[in-house]
């Protein structure tokens, strides 16, 4: 076995894999109707037959008697229909829990909707033109610009990777979703149910592509199908569908693999830029959202003006450029040898082929990117934009990149407005400088702009603000801006986010109602949580210090979804008992404060970004404060600030706050995550 290459072993696999399922369970074509209720099983079938058996009977002799038995038995029926029900239902969605897809699939079965997937005319043909078109109009746009000349970065090395164990590749396997491509030669169920008799020979694979530097020929083909970007758009324009590569189940876990060695070295070597939130331990769209927000505040707090710009690339993971990916890993990233050897044969010769409504594209060769729906694609893309954030920094802006989404944000008085804009006008002609030797493409249309401040200094600003010209294109200044999945609004107020949330948490409220009848109290239970108050809790700490009429529509949203949960009827009594007592719910307030205080015990304990973690500053950590009595407290610093509503709304401020508000047992426990929690919550719903 050890004398075989890397594309050997992997041909072995799936003919070896294939072989087995043709002997063992060929291919047929079956005709199966279509199957609305999932739940009707043969207890169902047979209760049917005496039904009908008893209506026929009564039917013949019309007696009273018989027809007695017959409406007994209709009435057995309904009620075991019910059952059948309720259970498939509970069981489906009690497997689903904690799996957002899934659970949406239950969902959708047990609504009877039918989603009409791929209704579009376009064929796979056209898809394939396109995404290729797109690719060759960027890079011909930006091939005048000379190439960018990546500088060398002293740091530590990454000579070789470790090779992989059985126990390793087993847990990796079991752990991984049950995804299946149409290239894989068995479905991924089997493999993970077959994982402890697969695991060596997968492990031997792998080690021998980590030793030789080979990714596998087997594993670089792709199978694309377009996805629509948003569920509103013109489903018969190319230009609004994604495409999202479908790999292997084995190439993504030999992507994990290296996935997991390189996140250890970049990790150990503080290698990662500061300012990216994206794929990251302990950062999410959350933290970067309140990291913005936070500085917007205190800004405002001091009666400066923020200018937010919102940067759009165009088709930035599919034009990424292999030679200076491989560059820059080498020069900046430390990445050498067999490593840097390893990425360079996965890089290289890549290939898709587009499926689309029942057709099949003609393979494309692939020149340039890094796949969408690959593990190492957005590490990869991250660590190519990692010298962004250089360039905006020369001309002392401020830079948040979540992924290929870029926050651009200076502040200013408003006798300055113009030096800013002319700033920013610099900044942003040095960013598409740099984009294009990149071969990357800003785009114009889709970048937005937004002057945000109090609403005494937006009075003073005029119609929005100062526009920003990029070349010959004018970006004009908006009232609202999307960030991350929350909406910015000029003034610094929430109105406009709470009613998206507001809107959409009733639309789903309305949907569960319909089905309310066919589930259980906890199967109801964890649909609201997944599709409602995850939409309530997502991204809200940015209510902190909220007026009351910002948490009081959230509140009705979560009182609505406590009454269909219970099944009580709108004006009946006791809802506070409901909540707090019978649900464990906290008010939407208390739910802020909680999110607040579980993010600075994160940030005490090494478990969220440091731009957040440098808000919370304990009291005795600072000179000539350690015999203070807050100090032996374990509070927290307080930042100064000008006490108006803004400034105590940003994080610096509201986070310790809070954590100041704890009990002393509380703040002093210094226990896990997990009891800090349970006392937290705790704490809270004692205050009721």
């Amino acid at each position: 076995m050890c004398d075989r290459d890397v594309d050997e072993m992997a041909q072995l696999y799936d003919d070896v894999m294939t072989e087995l399922l043709d002997q063992h369970c060929p291919v047929v074509h079956v005709r199966r109707r279509t199957k609305l209720t999932p739940w009707f099983d043969s207890d169902c079938r047979a209760a049917r037959r005496r039904v009908r058996a008893a209506e026929r009977h009564f039917r013949r002799t019309r007696d009273a008697g018989d027809r007695s038995s017959w409406v007994d038995k209709l009435k057995e029926l309904r009620v075991l229909y019910e059952e059948k029900s309720r259970s498939y239902w509970r069981s489906e969605i009690a497997a689903s829990k904690g799996n957002s897809k899934k659970l949406w699939r239950t969902f959708n079965s047990v609504l009877g909707d039918v989603n009409a997937d791929e209704t579009s005319e376009l064929s796979a043909d056209q898809f394939a033109t396109f995404f290729q078109d797109k690719v060759d109009s960027v890079r011909s746009a930006t091939e005048s610009t000379p190439l960018y000349d990546v500088p060398y970065r002293s740091t530590s090395t990454l000579d070789e990777l470790t090779l992989v164990t059985t126990d390793e590749v087993k847990k990796l396997i079991d752990s991984a979703p049950c995804k299946t491509c149409q290239l894989d030669p068995a479905p991924t169920w089997l493999v993970k149910d077959m994982s402890e008799q697969l695991s060596p020979f997968i492990a031997m694979l792998f080690n021998k592509s980590l030793a030789d530097g080979c990714f596998p020929s087997g594993f670089k083909t792709a199978v694309v199908r377009p996805l629509l970007k948003k569920p509103d758009l013109d489903a018969t324009q190319p230009k609004n569908y994604r495409p999202v590569s479908n790999l292997p189940f084995l190439s993504k876990l030999l992507e994990r693999v290296v996935h997991n060695r390189l996140q250890v070295f970049l990790d150990s070597n503080d290698l990662m830029p500061r300012s990216q939130s994206a794929y990251r331990p302990f950062h999410s769209t959350e933290t970067a959202v309140t990291k913005v927000y936070n500085d917007m505040l205190l800004a405002a707090d001091s009666g400066q003006v923020t200018s937010l710009c919102l940067l759009d690339l165009s088709a930035a993971f599919d034009t990424v450029d292999h030679d200076l990916l491989l560059l820059r890993l080498e020069r900046q990233f430390g990445i050498r040898g067999v490593v840097l050897q390893w990425f360079r044969s996965y890089l290289h010769g890549r290939s898709y082929r587009v499926i689309y409504g029942g057709s099949t594209s003609a393979v494309i060769i692939i020149v340039c990117s890094v796949p969408q729906g690959s593990v190492l694609g957005p590490r990869l893309f991250i660590m190519y934009t990692a010298d962004l954030s250089e360039v905006v920094k020369q001309h002392d802006v401020n830079i948040h990149v979540f992924a290929d989404d870029t926050q651009l944000y200076q502040h200013c008085f408003r006798d300055e407005m113009a030096a800013t804009v002319a700033r920013l006008e610099r900044c942003l002609c040095d960013v598409s400088h740099w984009m294009s030797a990149n071969r990357l493409k800003l785009n114009p249309d889709k970048t937005e702009l937004l002057w945000a401040g109090s609403k005494h200094n937006q009075s003073s600003l005029g119609s929005r603000g100062m526009s920003l010209q990029i070349q010959s294109d004018t970006i004009v200044a908006s009232d609202h801006v999307r960030v991350l999945g929350v909406t910015f609004s000029c003034d610094l107020t929430l109105d406009k986010q709470v009613s998206t949330v507001c809107a959409q948490s009733f639309f789903w409220l309305r949907q569960l109602r319909r089905v309310r009848r066919s589930l259980d109290d906890e199967s109801m239970k964890t649909l609201v949580h997944a599709f409602v108050t995850n939409r309530v809790d997502s991204c809200n700490m940015v209510f902190a210090g909220a007026p009351r009429s910002v948490t009081d529509r959230l509140q009705r949203v979560m009182n609505a979804a406590a009454r269909l949960v219970s099944g009580t009827r709108k004006y009946d009594r006791g809802l506070s008992h409901l909540l707090h007592v019978d649900l464990h719910w906290l008010d939407v307030a208390d739910r802020v404060q909680f999110k607040l205080a579980m993010t600075v015990h994160r940030c005490l304990n090494n478990k969220a970004p440091h731009y957040l973690a440098d808000s919370c500053i304990p009291v005795s950590s600072l000179a000539g404060r350690q015999r203070l009595r807050s100090a032996q407290r374990h509070r927290l610093d307080v930042p100064r600030h000008h006490c108006t509503t803004l400034g105590c709304r940003s994080f610096a401020v509201a986070g310790p706050t809070v954590w100041n508000l704890l009990p002393d047992n509380i703040r002093k426990a210094g226990c896990a995550e997990a009891t800090f929690k349970q006392m937290l919550k705790t704490f809270f719903l004692t205050q009721h």
